[in-house]
């Protein structure tokens, strides 16, 4: 007989009668209770940008990648996934700003907020990322300003606000030399749309007139453009796009 059984017989008869109920009941209470549930932790704020780059020891790119995979994975915590939607969306920029003071350089906070956190049906957090790529393309125009254009058509179909991707078109166009001619043109095309004709007019009159399109075809469309407009011909949706 092993040792282990000796001693598990040797135990009285009224210690089993009063641990056996005992235990039965801490089963039965455990099974009775309600499977834990994991519960999100809220997104605080960044620490101050002087702080992390102390932290970082003379490598604030190599940390703003780092910051950046924290913040992209912070929508999935243990045993729970966070809708974009339910995340605090002024802390959401926060970061953003953050890892961009880090890396001034660095595009990929921009992509996050025009193509990844913008991406909720909700209006009042599609306006808050398209305002922060703004207030960050004002920055640094000529290398964020295809962020704006992104956040320019969003702003006019998604949040079919004329007045506001007019904005953003014009500021493409003032601030952004380096940007293409197809951004630079945007506005022209948005006034055309809102029924702004004659601004469109003289805006791609003038355009056609400073001879900075040398593109062949550009140019042929342009001018074709133009004479649609002066025609009162409505523009079709190639032509929008």
């Amino acid at each position: 007989m092993a040792r282990g059984e000796r001693s598990l017989r040797a135990v009285p008869r009224s210690v089993w009668v009063m641990l056996l109920p005992a235990l039965v009941l801490q089963i039965a209470w455990q099974w009775s209770q309600p499977k834990p549930v994991a519960t999100a932790a809220a997104l605080s704020a960044p620490p101050p940008v002087a702080a992390l780059r102390v932290t970082s020891l003379g490598e604030p790119v190599v940390l703003a990648q780092l910051t950046t995979l924290y913040l992209q994975a912070f929508d999935n915590q243990p045993g729970i996934s966070i809708p974009f939607r339910d995340l605090d969306y002024q802390r959401v920029t926060q970061w953003l700003e953050t890892i961009l003071a880090l890396d001034p350089i660095g595009q990929y906070p921009l992509l996050m907020a025009a193509q990844i956190y913008s991406q909720v049906p909700d209006p009042s957090r599609e306006r808050l990322m398209v305002g922060f790529v703004h207030r960050q393309f004002m920055r640094d125009p000529n290398r964020r300003w295809r962020w704006l254009a992104h956040g320019t058509i969003m702003a006019k179909h998604r949040l079919h606000d004329n007045e506001l991707a007019l904005r953003y078109a014009r500021d493409i166009a003032r601030h952004a030399p380096a940007a293409p001619d197809w951004a630079r043109q945007m506005q022209i095309f948005i006034l055309e749309d809102i029924g702004e004709l004659e601004s469109a007019k003289i805006l791609l009159g003038g355009l056609l007139a400073s001879g900075q399109i040398k593109d062949e075809r550009e140019l042929h469309f342009l001018v074709e453009r133009l004479e649609a407009m002066k025609n009162g011909e409505k523009p079709s949706p190639a032509a929008k796009n």
